[in-house]
């Protein structure tokens, strides 16, 4: 089903009659029909559900999801206004999410209440094997101002994008896929979104993208950071509880890294309760720079380009629909993804390239699409009292010779490696939960052992998932595997990355139980000397204004195995930062830097932006390094 993208600043006007002129005879009829549109994610109270806007570049949408980990969650509920009195079909947008695993009825049932009646007697949600419309049922309505919930039944993870009603009977779900094309684009002529300008535009709010923002910020640019989360942080944050990882403090400019002990958290550790990752202390990191404009749950969407430049980014607001315009001499791309490069038309790669290509020893002899998985990270409690948790199976069997016993799932839990996690990630996502569900099913109701987990309740499931590895946007320079293990030095060399070419696959173990459904994964390291990344390397190669920073920086997948921890994007955000400040300065871009002031910059990296009084926290999670650097006999 082809999914259209619903974009439009006019998302809070929920009760917005909209009547359409079509030419056929079944929509001359529909175009006399009374109709109402409701976009889920904009319900005014939220109650137990919460936005999901992960996947808006697959399907062009956040949506409201009942994520209890097995517990039906509160009501969503919202007041609209029906356009006139009558007997009104409703259709729900919904998916049933297990079903790429298993055919019968899935386990993301809700309900549709109109004033606290059922629309339907039986579920949403939980049937079919797309995201489609599904009839809801008729209710009559007399008073137009009406109240509309959502009702979770299960607490697995049911989904809700949209509601439309109708007052015509004969009303196909297909054809309230053409009014959707027909009522945005009525919509997008309606109003221009506003526009935002600064003189750096930082799209991504993670370590690398509030480092990049701090550090240009500090050295007297206006900057703008982009985030499409309530919370900063990235996979550092409270949604989805990765530790920071890497090294700082070494290199030829060691106070590279001194700005995070700022705003990284002060405690290790993956999959931990939420107090551990310290959201409000970045927040109010970067809310204390008087040089910064926030902007939180914003999603970018479009990038306008011009001359091989980027003219300004849209970004549309995940509840609210409300789309913003951002103009800037310069951007920089940390959304991981590479979204704004992609979205210009930068060069860019994902997979693996084939050993000869670069010539690396850890590369596969042909190219391939295996990236590293995300994970769906998750941990359970002790209680005094047994708990009960329901039986979950949809798709896959666990039986207490294959179930994973253990009362936490980490970084190992990862899925979607052979799947593309621009394209594909809700599925990714998905099957995440799936695994961390069913396996506890298991322990819980059929494990031998099952006493031991008797009181042990499931606390925490990220519905957000970790993502490692996707997009790579391509510089004048691509780090590869030789640049790194035989320590070849740079004359643009900036932050030095610590982490071993740290590359995962597919645990065996998993593989036997679990032949292409693996959701367990094991790393094989090759340890380094550290080594400074080339400034090539943070600037696009064919978009001119273009900075990134972060794991979708020029590189190759096996270089991207040392550079994509967290300790060391963020230091590539502060050279990233400290190079918008010159170019504001000399009036140029990203490239002249490398070409004629590389000594300003190494000035900057060894001058750091950090408070040097600041204590450092950021001992944990620490790599081996190599002794001293590699030395390599010349061939002859």
């Amino acid at each position: 089903m082809n999914v259209v993208p619903f974009i439009t600043p006019l998302r809070r006007l929920l009760s917005f009659l909209f009547v359409f002129l079509m030419v056929s005879p079944r929509m001359l009829a529909a175009s006399a029909a009374a109709t109402l549109w409701v976009e889920a994610e904009g319900f005014a109270q939220k109650g137990g559900w919460v936005v999901d806007q992960q996947f808006m570049d697959e399907m062009g949408s956040p949506y409201l999801l009942a994520h209890g980990m097995g517990q039906a969650v509160q009501d969503a509920t919202t007041t609209v206004t029906f356009p006139v009195p009558g007997t009104y079909y409703a259709f729900v947008r919904t998916y049933n999410w297990t079903s790429p695993w298993y055919e019968g009825k899935g386990p993301g049932a809700f309900q549709l209440l109109v004033n606290g009646k059922k629309t339907l007697s039986s579920p949403l949600g939980d049937t079919g094997s797309s995201w489609q419309w599904q009839p809801a049922g008729k209710v009559s309505i007399r008073q137009l101002e009406a109240t509309i919930s959502l009702r979770d039944l299960t607490g697995f993870d049911g989904r809700c994008d949209a509601l439309f009603f109708t007052t015509d009977p004969y009303m196909d779900p297909l054809q309230i896929d053409r009014l959707r094309v027909l009522r945005e684009e009525q919509l997008k002529v309606v109003e221009m979104p506003t526009v935002h300008e600064a003189d750096l535009v930082v799209c991504g709010g993670g370590t690398a993208g509030i480092s990049a923002a701090a550090a240009a910020a500090r050295l007297g640019l206006k900057v703008i950071l982009i985030n499409d989360r309530p919370v900063l942080g990235g996979n550092n944050s409270s949604e989805i509880r990765v530790h920071v990882s890497g090294r700082s403090g070494l290199g030829p400019y060691p106070r590279l890294g001194d700005l995070q002990r700022e705003f990284n958290p002060r405690r290790g550790g993956n999959a931990k309760p939420a107090d551990y990752y310290e959201d409000q202390r970045k927040l109010d990191f970067v809310q204390s720079e008087p040089n910064i404009r926030l902007f939180l749950n914003y999603h970018v969407q479009k990038a306008q380009t011009r001359d091989g430049r980027i003219v300004s980014v849209t970004a549309c607001h995940i509840e609210t629909g409300q789309q913003l315009s951002f103009k800037a001499p310069l951007f920089c791309d940390c959304t991981g993804d590479g979204t704004v490069g992609y979205l210009a038309g930068a060069d860019w790669k994902m997979g693996r390239e084939a050993a000869d290509e670069f010539h690396e020893d850890r590369a596969p002899l042909q190219a391939d699409s295996l990236t590293l998985g995300a994970s769906v990270m998750w941990y359970s409690e002790e209680e005094a009292k047994p708990s009960a948790f329901p039986r979950f199976s949809y798709g896959l069997r666990f039986t207490p010779d294959n179930a994973e016993r253990v009362t936490y799932g980490e970084w190992t839990w990862e899925t979607g490696m052979n799947m593309d996690k621009t394209r594909q990630m809700e599925r990714v996502r998905d099957y995440g939960l799936l695994v961390v569900y069913s396996n506890w099913s298991c322990l819980k109701n059929d494990a031998p052992d099952s006493l031991g987990y008797k009181r042990r309740r499931l606390a925490w499931v990220a519905y957000v998932a970790g993502k490692r590895e996707s997009r790579r946007l391509m510089g004048d320079y691509i780090l590869s595997q030789n640049d790194i293990t035989r320590y070849l030095l740079h004359e643009d060399g900036t932050a030095a990355a610590s982490w071993p070419i740290d590359l995962h696959y597919p645990d065996p173990r998993n593989t036997e139980h679990f032949p292409g459904g693996e959701f367990k994964a094991i790393n094989r390291n090759t340890h380094i000397y550290p080594y400074p990344i080339p400034y090539r390397c943070l600037y696009s190669r064919n978009v001119e204004n273009l900075f990134m920073a972060g794991r979708c920086i020029s590189v190759t997948h096996v270089a991207h195995g040392s550079i994509r921890v967290m300790r060391t994007t963020g230091m590539m955000g502060e050279v990233v930062g400290m190079a918008a400040s010159l170019c504001k300065k000399h009036q140029i871009l990203p490239r002249a830097i490398y070409r004629y002031h590389l000594p300003e910059l190494r000035q900057l990296m060894e001058q750091g932006v950090g408070k040097a009084d600041t204590p450092n926290n950021q001992h944990y999670n620490e790599p081996y390094i190599l002794s001293e650097p590699p030395q390599f006999k010349e061939k002859k």
